[in-house]
Order: C-alpha cells, then sequence, then structure tokens
C-alpha cells in the first residue's frame, strides 16, 4: 500500500511540474513508519543542506560472495588463497554504465557530486528543497521523544526509471539515527556467583580464575602462547565508538600487573575516522578492555585503534566509514574486531546489507572479521516488552564471526547474558545448515513462533566473558559481557595467523566454512546453561553448536592441528 501510495504520489507530482527534470519515478526506498521514539516534528527549511550518500549498484556482489566461499572452504582449490584488492574491485566497482546513469541524473538537477571512500560511493550537498524534488519526497524533522535528538528525514524516496536499476541506496533518507551499543553486560565488584566446584577443572587453571579473570587463566583455560609474534604483516584492527577512550599508561599499568613477561612499553597506534579521538585522559571501560585484552593477549601482534568521531552524523555511519576506510586501505588488517552492534530492528535492511557486503569485501582479501553477540540473552538490548526474540546487528550478518560468552572454569557454562538468536534479515548460511538443522530438531517445540527458524544463526564461537582484570583510569575494575570474549577469540585467531605466516602460509581470513567443519575439532563443547530474555528461558546450550555459545569455546593449540602446523 506504501509503495503504490508513493507511485501514484509520484505521477501527481509530475504534473504539478514539482521534479527538476519530468520522468517517471519508481519508489526505491519505503518504511511504514519512524522508528519507535521518533516523530515528525514539522517540515525543514527548504535552505537547509542534507549531506547524503549515494551508493551505486556494485557490478557483480554474487560473484565476490561466490568467490569468497571459494577461498574460505576447506577442501577448496583456492582454499585461503585470498584476493589482492584490485581483485575485490574488479566485483565490486560499479559499471562505467551505472557511473554515467547516475552522474547524469544528478548533473541534470544541478547537483555535483565527490568521490566517496570507495568506488561504490557518492557523496553530495543538496538543500531540502531540492532534496524534495530530486528523490519526489518531503523530508521532515523528526524528534526522538526520549532522547531529544532530531533528524531530517523521509519515511520513502523514489528515484526516475532509468536510475533505479544503478542505485543500491541512497543514505541516511529513511535511515533513522540508531546509537551503537557496547557490549558490556556489567562493570562489577566481588564474587563470581557462578562459581562451581562440583566439577573437575581443566588442568592448570587456578580456582581464582572464577572470582577474577586475568591473562594468565585465559592462557591456562585456552592454551593460549607467550611466545611473542614475529610477523609484522600480521595486525589487529580494533573499534572504537561512542568514546570508547584508551589509555597508554593503562595499559602500561595492566601489564605490569599481568603481562609481567611482556615490555610495559609495548603500546597500540590510534587512528582517527570522522573526527574521533583518543582522550587518554577520559579512559573508558569499553576502550581500556579492547586495548588490553589485544595488546596483552596477542603477544607483539601491531594493533591500531580506529577511534570514530560524530561527525558523519550517527553511529551507523561511523560503521560505514570504518569499514570502507579499511576496504580502501592496499593493505587490510588480518584481524578486525568490534565490541559495538545495534538492535537489528533499527538497522533497514538495505544499510545491513550494504554494511554485510562489505565485510565480505574484507573477508575475501583475508580479515578475520569478529563482532560481540550482545549481552542481552535473546533479546537485542533496547528495552521494553518483546514479544518475540529481538536479534543483533551486525551479528546476523553471514561473513562475519560472532562471539558469544561463558563462565566460569569448572566446567564452563553458557554465560546467561550472551546474546544469541536467529536474524530476521539475512537468510542461514550453507555452511551453517547443518548445524542449526540439528540444533533445531533437539530444541523440538520450545520457543515456537519466537523466532526465525530459516535466519542465519549466531553466535558462531563463544569465549569466557565474566571478571575480566582490566585498569581503567589506573584503577583494577571486574568488567563483563561479549566485549571480553569477543577481543580475546580475536586475538587467539591472531597468534594462530602469526604460526601459518611463520609456516609461508596464508592467515585465516573469513573463518566461518572452516569452522562449522574441519574446526569444530578445536573447540571446546559447551553444554549447559541458557540466555533468558522477552520473558522466557531463551536458548539452552546443547552438543554440537547452539545460539548461546556456538560451536565452543577455543583451544590453541586444538587450532594448530587442525590447521596442521
Amino acid at each position: 500500500m506504501v509503495a503504490a501510495g508513493l507511485l501514484a504520489f509520484s505521477l501527481f507530482s509530475l504534473a504539478c511540474g514539482a521534479p527538476l527534470v519530468s520522468e517517471r519515478f519508481h519508489v526505491h526506498d519505503a518504511r511504514s513508519a519512524a522508528p519507535p521514539g521518533y516523530a515528525a516534528s514539522g517540515a525543514p527549511h527548504p535552505d537547509t543542506v542534507l549531506n547524503l550518500r549515494v551508493a551505486l549498484k556494485q557490478s557483480d556482489t554474487a560473484g565476490l560472495v561466490d568467490k569468497l566461499y571459494e577461498v574460505s572452504t576447506p577442501g577448496s582449490q583456492s582454499y585461503r588463497k585470498w584476493l589482492s584488492k584490485a581483485e575485490v574491485e574488479k566485483y565490486t566497482a560499479p559499471s562505467s554504465e551505472s557511473l554515467a546513469a547516475v552522474n547524469d541524473w544528478l548533473d541534470r538537477n544541478g547537483i555535483k557530486a565527490t568521490p566517496g571512500a570507495t568506488s561504490q560511493w557518492l557523496n553530495i550537498e543538496v538543500p531540502v528543497a531540492k532534496a524534495n524534488a530530486l528523490l519526489n519526497t518531503e523530508f521532515s524533522v523528526y524528534e526522538h521523544q526520549e532522547t531529544g535528538d532530531s533528524a531530517i528525514r523521509s519515511l520513502a524516496y523514489s528515484v526516475p526509471a532509468s536510475v533505479r536499476p544503478h542505485l543500491d541506496l541512497i543514505y541516511p533518507v529513511t535511515t533513522f539515527p540508531v546509537k551503537a551499543k557496547r557490549a558490556l553486560s556489567s562493570v562489577h565488584l566481588g564474587s563470581n556467583p557462578f562459581r562451581n566446584t562440583t566439577h573437575s577443572r581443566r588442568a592448570g587453571v587456578d580456582p581464582s580464575c572464577d572470582d577474577a579473570m586475568t591473562p594468565a587463566c585465559l592462557q591456562a583455560l585456552y592454551s593460549i602462547p607467550t611466545t611473542p609474534a614475529k610477523q609484522q604483516f600480521n595486525t589487529i584492527a580494533v573499534t572504537s565508538i561512542e568514546s570508547s577512550f584508551a589509555s597508554t599508561s593503562d595499559l602500561k599499568s595492566f601489564l605490569g600487573q599481568f603481562r609481567t613477561d611482556m615490555s610495559s612499553g609495548t603500546t597500540f597506534s590510534v587512528k582517527a575516522i570522522d573526527g574521533g579521538v583518543n582522550d587518554e585522559t577520559q579512559a573508558s571501560v569499553e576502550g581500556s578492555l579492547d586495548i588490553q585484552y589485544t595488546v596483552g593477549m596477542a603477544t607483539n601482534v601491531p594493533t591500531t585503534f580506529f577511534t570514530i568521531g560524530s561527525s558523519s552524523g550517527g553511529d551507523l555511519a561511523g560503521f560505514l566509514d570504518l569499514v570502507n576506510t579499511l576496504i580502501a586501505q592496499d593493505t587490510a588488517p588480518t584481524v578486525f574486531t568490534t565490541s559495538f552492534g545495534f538492535p537489528e530492528a533499527l538497522v533497514s535492511a538495505d544499510i545491513a546489507t550494504n554494511l554485510c557486503n562489505a565485510y565480505a569485501q574484507l573477508g575475501a582479501r583475508g580479515t578475520s572479521i569478529f563482532f560481540s553477540s550482545g549481552d542481552s540473552g535473546v533479546d537485542d538490548g533496547e528495552g521494553g516488552d518483546c514479544t518475540t526474540f529481538r536479534p543483533t546487528f551486525p551479528a546476523g550478518c553471514p561473513f562475519v564471526t560472532v562471539v558469544g560468552a561463558t563462565q566460569g572454569t569448572a566446567p564452563e557454562t553458557a554465560a546467561a547474558l550472551s546474546s544469541g538468536g536467529f536474524s530476521n534479515i539475512f537468510p542461514a548460511p550453507q555452511y551453517q545448515s547443518d548445524a542449526i538443522s540439528s540444533y533445531l530438531s533437539t530444541l523440538g517445540s520450545t520457543n515456537a513462533g519466537l523466532f526465525n527458524t530459516s535466519g542465519r544463526a549466531y553466535p558462531d564461537v563463544s569465549a569466557s566473558g565474566l571478571s575480566y582484570q582490566v585498569v581503567i583510569n589506573g584503577t583494577v575494575t571486574p568488567v563483563s559481557g561479549t566485549s571480553a570474549s569477543t577481543p580475546l577469540f580475536a586475538s587467539i585467531i591472531a597468534l594462530v595467523n602469526d604460526r601459518l605466516l611463520a609456516s609461508g602460509e596464508t592467515p585465516m581470513g573469513f573463518l566461518n566454512p572452516f569452522l562449522y567443519t574441519t574446526g569444530q575439532s578445536a573447540f571446546n563443547d559447551i553444554t549447559e546453561g541458557n540466555n533468558p530474555g522477552c520473558g522466557t528461558d531463551g536458548f539452552p546450550a546443547a552438543a554440537g553448536w547452539d545460539p548461546v555459545t556456538g560451536l565452543g569455546t577455543p583451544d590453541f593449540n586444538k587450532f594448530l592441528s587442525a590447521l596442521r602446523i
């Protein structure tokens, strides 16, 4: 009904001469309403300038995805033969026809585009009045009733028939601001309520690790080596957003207390995006955790802290700018870890797909990409009542590896906070189909009707996520969440990469096809616990893969064995 009504309105507008150039328009994107909390408050001034991003259709997205699976699937003759930047661009660069069609459309309407971060993107600055005509729409000012945030957006936009086949999306016309959520369950003091002394403890793991998780605990728990890495082309990129700062003095203190075998002068580099800064005088929980458990676990692996500011207009734009910055680099990082995410329901399918395909580009170049699953069980952390389970994003993207959390050491069990579930945007990928089928068979009628049984399921893996000891502004503070387990898992893969590169092999790159096949032997299966939410007990952990802990927790030596190194 929305699309049909807008098409009729488009034809009426044409008859009235509203668009600058008369041509039949077609609805390109529409939403039925603004997100919860937002309400229209009036029309913006017609001279207000909008900064819009135009994403052109990539030349062969399907071909890139096919190639990604070809180079990441064990047994393939091309396994781990990662693509160069130029080879990826052959799949992603818009065709000359698309460039000509979109630029001609903009030129005819008196708009000059400038190049974006990659060849897919163009940037335009357009007054509201001209944008209304260009897109045959009516922009409004929307205000969030709780936060007071405002944004100029439309519920739909249309483009000419001659342009539509060449256009992916125009951002952020129908995409409303959404804050990235840190995957932090708590900053807490005191003993771990999940301690269990009735089971045998993994060899070498001190009982104190149940109350205070340190690098030494994690090394014992997952057989992580302390040997310094030596391969300088093996790098870690760490995402910082939402004023998540990291302090070099706190890192020095952390290493001095918990990694006495490392030089306390070991540090990290910083790269700013969208006006980001790293204010070391205001070290945050998230930034401190992420840096200390990458630099402090992936011994001597070069680490870059990407700090994203707000000049781009919101956290989703920051995600876009970061991944496109990494894509534009001649050399991509071998590991990329992010402990932030969004409620999937607040991210439109077009921008979610665009971001997901961008991660596929990095994966095809040999980058292992990690995202935390979230800390709200089967909910998305947005608050309010939920009548069905609510997934998170980018956890639903099939081209990233999603990390959940466990608790305890005797035995490890699923952490109740560990988010997991099934995407409502992305279908289940082939590499995961057997694992999902087996779990659903075991689950039976439990939670029937509360989740999308055909969706991409997450997490893929997990690691300990409670009571990490972190130095924040000079004080050791216990921190819990998948924000802890995610950089830890990323660090383990960085150390695996070091061994691979030292053996003359290529890095792990996109992990998931390996993880769900030959890589399953590298995990400790977690079979106890669940992730409650939405008034239910959530999903129960089970033998094999489950949507609480994924395939389980890693063992470094088992990874080496699975890779035969």
